[in-house]
């Protein structure tokens, strides 16, 4: 397909995506920022986590939506949880129809430095070449890989609210139709980011955090997400002011502890906070929403303290700017105690009024019941008292204002 091709399938979601220029000093190789000319930015990521079994000469089909539109899309696989080579011969970028059926006319296949096979060794992520065109702002593309082999432990993303697909056997890839695709799951396999080249000033929020901002809770395959809310907000508005938003939740994950394994609920957001997010291209805004998993694994409120100022001090030394979410009330779940809400809101103090954070977004005011500040209201509850429903996610996605993400 031709780049006038992929243009004209997009013009009408195409988003030239720009964001204004922050106030924090970016040196002059500083993607994404400052000066005029284009700059790499992640319109969609996800953190990695591990799946359990293994896939053998099949594959993959991976649905994301972009958040701001841009140039150039390169594709970011992962295989940085493996324990040995991820090898495939076939990726296709396409957008998606229903389910696991690409839009006719619209697949295009992916190099890796001029090659159609990439070797991806353990510990590593491959990026691919850019794919020539204009990419679209809230589109759905799928992503297809074809695994070579039999692949030792996968790299993925659990509990992504979006559907993937597994194909029967063999290379289906460069498939437009579903027909090979029948088995679906809940994970992203092997992928990490989807970039693109935007306007320079344009910046990218990475939300570091929990099921809470993996949105379990919310409705599968209808980007309900609150920073999916989030992104649609910065859609709507003028150009030079969008920005990208790339997804870093993990359920089950923490702040403090906690390495990745099978099951497990990836590493801590203190030791994966470079690989999943200051690495991605244009992230100048960290959003952290973690702490519950904590508190209920017994970390103190110093402890957790603790954790965020070497967030923070991190986050800064790179350049960039970091906002503390507060933490959403939990108080008909099986988290609480009388003991552990103490935390939750001692915490909660420290986020609003230390200053130590560049910005606040108040999650707790924005969802909790009015009568009852220890409880998700009603219309909010996905139904354990802990993660909210898609009200409840559209509520977190309008809590912060667009400024207040903006690194200035």
């Amino acid at each position: 397909m031709t780049s006038t091709s992929w243009r004209r399938m997009g013009a009408s979601l195409l988003v030239a995506a720009v964001g204004a220029a922050g106030l924090v000093a970016a040196g002059p190789d500083d993607q994404g920022t400052t000066g005029g000319g284009e700059g790499l930015v992640t319109t969609w990521g996800a953190a990695d986590d591990i799946a359990g079994g293994t896939l053998s000469d099949m594959t993959v089909r991976n649905v994301l939506r972009t958040s701001v539109g841009g140039e150039d899309l390169r594709i970011r696989i992962s295989n940085a949880n493996g324990d040995q080579p991820l090898v495939s011969d076939s990726v296709y970028v396409g957008r998606q129809d229903t389910g696991a059926s690409v839009v006719p006319g619209t697949s295009r296949r992916l190099t890796f430095g001029g090659s159609t096979t990439v070797t991806i060794p353990p510990g590593a992520m491959a990026i691919s070449d850019p794919l020539p065109g204009a990419v679209p702002a809230l589109t759905k593309l799928t992503v297809s890989l074809h695994v070579v082999g039999t692949t030792g432990v996968i790299t993925a993303h659990n509990r992504a609210m979006q559907h993937s697909y597994k194909s029967t056997s063999g290379d289906h890839a460069a498939d437009e139709s579903s027909t090979a695709y029948q088995t679906e799951s809940s994970a992203w396999f092997f992928l990490n980011a989807a970039i693109v080249e935007a306007p320079r000033p344009v910046q990218t929020v990475a939300t570091l955090g929990d099921s809470i901002t993996s949105s379990v809770g919310s409705t599968i395959d209808t980007d309900r997400r609150w920073p999916d809310v989030l992104a649609a907000r910065y859609a709507q508005l003028p150009e030079p002011r969008r920005l990208a938003i790339s997804n870093e939740g993990i359920s089950g994950n923490r702040v403090l502890g906690g390495v990745a394994k099978a099951g497990s609920a990836g590493a801590s957001a203190l030791a994966r906070l470079d690989k999943d997010v200051l690495t991605k291209p244009g992230v100048r805004t960290v959003l952290v929403l973690e702490g519950i998993n904590d508190i209920y694994a017994g970390a103190t409120t110093e402890q957790l303290i603790a954790g965020y100022r070497q967030l923070i001090t991190r986050v800064h030394a790179s350049g960039r700017c970091i906002v503390g979410g507060t933490l959403t009330p939990m108080g008909s779940s099986f988290v609480y105690t009388p003991e552990k809400e103490a935390i939750r809101q001692a915490v909660n103090t420290f986020i609003r009024s230390s200053g130590e954070f560049d910005g606040v977004a108040d999650f707790d005011a924005a969802t909790r019941d009015p009568a009852d500040p220890a409880r998700l209201a009603a219309a909010y509850d996905g139904g354990d008292g802990l993660h909210p429903n898609d009200a409840g996610s559209a509520a977190m996605g309008n809590a912060p204002t667009l400024d207040s993400l903006r690194c200035q």
